[in-house]
């Protein structure tokens, strides 16, 4: 089997990319751009068309009437890229935004580059890529119309989607000059003149989403919308416990219910986050299929997970940190000497458990299997795994799956996995017609990849300024040996303050677990900067300092690079970069009032700051908390810095926002408890969400936009909202919360 070329690099629109443009009827413009070879190499490695072989309306439509359509290459789940992604593409080619109509794409990443939702990489991705797709569609256009008046390029320019000539002021519409600029040479990607940031019209401004209007409506524009002609509805019935198997059941039973037209069981594989073993059940209505199954009857074979349980996850840890770690992460100095001449020691056991995703619409996926092909509409972050892992599982030659996609009702990073494809296209292939599969919200917590839980044993020490001198953290976390069991189980060697301490001891040991997990919003970042976070500040605490200043100071200090640091996963995040994090500290201070304001007795602030997706954030929470530990949010204030461009103005304060109020989900009620191999948790009333009466009635966003390229935005802002409101807790009450969520020890919200 040959190897796959790298994704990132290799599909990028680089030097080698090209335009192919064409002329449709009544005289419009096609515009697409191609990556040749690499294009094709991708497309051949998975039996698809070469680029040649393809109608090329990959990224514009220029209708003569002057209407404009901008396909959005990557899957919507609420993070906004349907709309900021054309926005790019149409700030280049300088047409109005009223004029643009937008559509989905297909995935189809020997036409469009890489295709998924997740890890913030919409923007940083695409930015550059796709700004001069539409430069060269201006670009074009000009061309087109200094043909018609048999003037130079240079003397003629382009805005709000009409070429102007200079000199005489005449100008022709793009519609009108649609047919003629199919027939210009396109220009290379690299080659192109981009606009200077300041005559943005588009980027850097408000746009609403481009769906808002439908969703504000109802209408169906959600994958769980989704119907074919002639389609079948189905449920899939899997064992409570993780990897357990369906021996036998009840079928005979369940197939004479009404309406139901099968029921047989899937044997499944050994993936946690694949194709597990259950039954499924066809119908002719979602409704029959669902009631059939409370008649369904199945013995299953629990496996060894059935043991496993949450306390015993937390015993395990504790007797772990007994001994001496299994591997290091990062070993800087020597920790242990700095302690015998310590002026002061601070010692901490924090932890933080597992998280469902809890996106408002459950899995579900539409497939349908016919001659030998499968084809999908799908609301999965990853298309390309989804369709590679269904390749795999049912031999079905890659070039042989389609993937619509279709907008979520929420990702979070659930849609990154992609078992809802593999149990939809095996159910299709068995009844050989389109089938819709539909979990329930039970379904959706039972069998939920989960953030991973962990424990953190931490030490550190003070000299007699107050400076913090050393830090010792024994992390225990999930996996076997000395591999974790997911990449979001783990804590990056250059995690803050690494970096920046010269006695830094962090180390790990694993536990064993039949659990599935997998990355949530703002993976890893989103449980240890509680930990980190909190715990800093009680060294702040124990120094007599500021814990702004406290942090400050550490900020100050010369950073080193370590060698032998635990490798992380490519792709992973730099160091702090010290200016960057600074900036946000001190305008969030000055922002907030911070150590300026006289506050009622019970109402506290609390600080955090966190390098996420390497976006920069700092936040300020004003906290009250009642004689009864009721805790009120009162406000919250946050400066980002994700570089030197924000796409679409409206979209990040939204998506902030939005982070904040997850984070304080995360903080006082979510938590997944696992007993006998099974999550505990099976509805939203024992996981309840953030309710916009219990939400601050403000939330302060502002971004600084130092000359950095650009990063993404979908995760960065979430990480600190969580210290942030714990250490105003223990600000406005003295009792330090080491372990979450806060209801566990008697908070709720006011």
């Amino acid at each position: 089997m040959k190897t796959l070329l790298p994704v990132p690099k290799s599909q990028g629109l680089d030097r080698r990319a090209f335009l192919r443009v064409s002329a449709i009827a009544g005289g419009g413009l096609l515009v697409a751009a191609y990556l040749d070879p690499i294009a094709n190499a991708i497309a051949q490695e998975h039996g698809a068309p070469t680029a040649q072989a393809y109608d090329p309306t990959a990224f514009v439509k220029v209708m003569p009437n002057g209407g404009v359509i901008i396909y959005s290459k990557n899957p919507e789940v609420g993070q906004g890229i349907k709309t900021s992604l054309p926005m790019i593409i149409a700030e280049e080619m300088d047409v109005e935004w009223k004029d643009v109509t937008v559509e989905q794409a297909d995935f189809d990443e020997a036409r469009f580059g890489r295709q998924r939702s997740g890890g913030s990489g919409g923007t940083p991705q695409n930015l550059d890529n796709l700004r001069r797709v539409g430069a060269s569609v201006r670009t074009m256009f000009i061309a087109a119309g200094a043909q018609k008046w048999n003037a130079e390029d240079t003397e003629c320019t382009a805005a709000f989607g009409r070429v102007i000539h200079i000199p005489s002021k005449r100008s022709f519409s793009y519609g009108d000059l649609a047919a003629s600029a199919a027939t210009m040479t396109p220009p290379e990607l690299k080659a192109v003149t981009l606009k200077d940031p300041k005559d943005f019209k588009i980027i850097g401004h408000p746009i609403p989403g481009v769906d808002v209007p439908k969703i504000v409506r109802g209408m169906p524009i959600y994958s769980i919308d989704f119907t074919v002609p002639n389609m079948l509805y189905a449920v899939f019935e899997k064992c409570p416990v993780f990897l357990g198997k369906a021996k036998s059941a009840n079928l005979d039973v369940v197939k004479a219910m009404p309406g139901v037209r099968n029921a047989f069981i899937i044997e499944g594989t050994d993936d946690l986050t694949g194709l597990n073993s259950g039954v499924a059940i066809v119908a002719d209505s979602w409704w029959q299929a669902n009631v059939a199954r409370k008649q369904l009857k199945v013995t299953w074979d629990e496996g060894a997970t059935a043991q496993q349980n949450s306390d015993g996850f937390q015993r395990a840890a504790d007797e772990l940190a007994k001994k001496a770690p299994e591997f290091p992460i990062r070993v800087d100095g020597d920790a242990d000497a700095v302690f015998k001449t310590a002026a002061k020691i601070v010692e901490a056991t924090y932890s933080y458990p597992f998280l469902s995703h809890a996106q408002l619409e459950p899995q579900n996926c539409v497939a349908h299997f016919h001659d030998g092909k499968l084809e999908f509409w799908s609301p999965t972050q990853t298309p390309g795994n989804g369709r590679d892992e269904v390749s795999k599982v049912l031999g079905i030659p890659a070039g042989n799956i389609t993937i619509h996609m279709l907008r979520s009702g929420g990702g979070f990073g659930r849609r990154l996995t992609n078992e809802y494809m593999l149990e939809s296209a095996w159910i299709s292939r068995v009844m050989n017609a389109p089938v819709k599969l539909l979990w329930t919200r039970e379904d959706d917590f039972a069998h939920d990849h989960y953030r991973p839980a962990g424990y953190h044993y931490i030490k550190a020490s003070l000299d007699s300024a107050g400076k913090l001198n050393a830090w010792k953290n024994h992390f225990v976390s999930f996996g076997e040996n000395g591999v974790y069991q997911t990449p979001p189980a783990q804590v990056a060697s250059n995690e803050f303050p690494s970096t920046f301490l010269p006695n830094f001891d962090f180390q790990a040991s694993l536990i064993p677990s039949g659990v599935p997990m997998h990355s949530l919003r703002a993976p890893g970042s989103n449980a240890y900067s509680y930990v980190f976070n909190s715990f800093i500040d009680e060294l702040a605490v124990a120094a007599g300092k500021d814990p702004i200043e406290f942090r400050l100071e550490i900020l100050s200090l010369p950073q080193f690079k370590n060698p032998k640091a635990r490798p992380t996963a490519p792709g992973a995040e730099p160091d702090v970069n010290a200016e960057r994090m600074r900036g946000v500290m001190q305008a969030v201070k000055e922002r907030s009032g911070w150590g300026k304001r006289t506050l009622p007795k019970g109402t506290a602030m609390g600080f955090a700051a966190q390098m996420a997706l390497a976006g920069y954030f700092a936040q300020v929470a004003e906290v009250t908390v009642d004689p009864n530990k009721k805790v009120k949010v009162n406000k919250i204030w946050v400066v980002g810095d994700i570089g030197k461009q924000i796409v679409n103005t409206s979209n990040a304060v939204n998506m902030v926002q939005g982070a904040v109020v997850e984070g304080m989900s995360h903080i006082m009620n979510w938590q997944i408890t696992i007993d006998q191999g099974r999550a505990q948790q099976s509805n939203f009333h024992q996981y309840q969400p953030t309710r916009i009466s219990q939400a601050p009635k403000e939330i302060d966003v502002h971004f600084l936009t130092p000359d950095y390229p650009t990063t993404g935005l979908g995760e960065p802002g979430l990480p600190a909202s969580i210290p942030a409101v714990a250490n105003a807790i223990f600000a406005a009450t003295g009792e330090r919360i080491r372990s979450l969520p806060l209801a566990k020890h008697g908070y709720s919200w006011a």
